[in-house]
């Protein structure tokens, strides 16, 4: 019997690998106590303020021991159009997170809201 994915939910065969939020969840998710939020676009394009680590999206394994201890810790990842933070969620998944949300759309979907970026790294 399948289990049924909350509307949003990227799976690897049928595990959820992260929730895809609009950029007014992605700001309710950065601003809660405890999330990490992680840059993986390369090269740097801007970041969005309160960003707590910047890793590449194909570094994200190598760069393990920068993520939380705790693989239950929200971490709320972005790119610039989406495309590189799939990939990141599914390291992410792969090395055991589960608790992953990710901007749909990117920094794009981000600026197209009237929210603004960091420019300096």
């Amino acid at each position: 019997m399948s289990m049924a994915m909350p509307p949003g939910t990227v799976t690897t065969s049928g595990r959820p690998v992260s929730r895809l939020v609009d950029p007014a969840a992605f700001a309710t998710a950065i601003a809660t106590s405890g999330t990490v939020t992680i840059d993986v676009h390369v090269p740097f394009e801007g970041k969005i303020a309160g960003t707590n680590l910047i890793i590449a999206y194909t570094d994200i394994a190598q760069q393990a021991s920068k993520l939380p201890a705790d693989h239950h810790t929200e971490l709320a990842i972005y790119c610039r159009t989406g495309v590189m933070s799939a990939i990141a969620a599914k390291t992410l998944a792969s090395l055991g997170y589960t608790n992953v949300v990710e901007l749909h759309g990117g920094m794009y979907a981000w600026l197209a809201t009237g929210r603004t970026l960091i420019n300096t790294p």
